[in-house]
């Protein structure tokens, strides 16, 4: 008799134990472990952590011609002309430390940069509408982060609705349709109208319908800088009239293979939109991922999602600790 309660009881407490576990695995699908990420980010090691330290730390005592190359070096991974020049300095002061240090120096200054420009989780309030404003140029994979970031959302059980507002680039709202679909969410065009009035309706569907998430794609193109920050601005205009409360983010996507180039694609945007995050493509195999600690340190923002492959499930979470353990393992 004792025996029926105690499995009743056990049962019960499985069930219980049952969404925190399912809610873990799904958390789980948007994290990279550790491995994943020390293969995703092997080339950026090398040309970052690898090629330095070699170099150096087999020096007996620092010099001027060590210092020049370390910083030459430096701007070679792509850490940027004024992040590696700043780095170099603050060593130059440290009169007692030797180059046989420079692993842990390195390891120290990445980690302070990273933590300096914020948290790298994605803002997201429960029971309210939240809004995404993602831009970046052509050819950085907003379209591609848009759908996997539909996918994410969806797949935690949240209503999502993407806005069409790339309304210039030939076929852009078909591409955009076509990876809606796929994740299943929900999308507002016009085809050839104003990008802001997309928006609007975009914003006035989702409170009508008690949506979760919008999704706001952009136009990208950099060759004409004035239309394109008249046009965002028109778009964060309409946002702050009719849901100011609800962005959460405002998100640049960068190819991690433009290295240095995507300093200048954040200053350009940082003057259209404030900044809140960056989202980074195709790390995977790029020997230039160095751009995160640029970006963080010369503009202050933080990287919050990575993308490492094809798939649906390959954006994921970043973790600036996971990340620069990962570069010196």
């Amino acid at each position: 008799m004792f025996d029926f309660f105690k499995k009743k009881n056990e049962n019960n407490q499985e069930q219980n134990e049952a969404p925190v576990q399912e809610t873990a695995e799904k958390k789980n699908i948007f994290s990279l472990t550790f491995e994943s990420l020390k293969k995703t980010i092997e080339k950026t090691s090398e040309s970052l952590v690898g090629n330095i330290v070699q170099k150096v730390e087999q020096e007996e005592e620092f010099d001027e011609f060590i210092l020049d190359d370390m910083e030459e070096l430096l701007i070679k991974a792509d850490l940027g002309v004024n992040t590696s020049a700043d780095i170099v300095d603050k060593l130059r002061k440290k009169n007692s430390m030797k180059p046989s240090q420079v692993r842990e120096y390195l390891q120290n200054e990445f980690s302070q940069i990273l933590n300096s420009a914020g948290s790298n989780a994605l803002n997201y309030k429960d029971n309210e509408l939240n809004i995404y404003f993602i831009v970046g140029v052509n050819g950085a994979g907003k379209t591609t982060l848009i759908g996997k970031l539909a996918n994410r959302f969806k797949m935690q059980g949240k209503k999502v609705l993407v806005a069409a507002g790339d309304t210039f680039r030939a076929a852009a709202e078909e591409q955009l349709d076509i990876w809606s679909k796929r994740a299943g969410a929900d999308i507002v065009r016009n085809d050839g109208a104003d990008a802001a009035s997309v928006v609007f309706d975009a914003i006035k569907k989702a409170k009508n319908e008690n949506y979760d998430v919008v999704l706001v794609d952009t136009a990208g193109r950099l060759q004409n800088k004035f239309n394109l920050m008249q046009e965002l601005s028109k778009i964060k205009t309409v946002i702050d009239k009719n849901a100011p409360e609800s962005l959460r983010e405002s998100i640049l996507v960068l190819d991690a293979n433009t290295g240095q180039n995507g300093l200048s694609q954040a200053k350009v945007f940082t003057e259209c939109v404030n900044l809140t995050c960056v989202a980074l493509t195709k790390l995977d195999g790029s020997a230039k991922g160095g751009i995160i600690i640029a970006i963080a340190k010369e503009m202050g923002l933080p990287v919050k999602l990575i993308g490492v492959g094809e798939k649906m499930e390959d954006l994921k979470d970043f973790d600036a600790q996971e990340f620069v353990k990962a570069l010196f393992s």
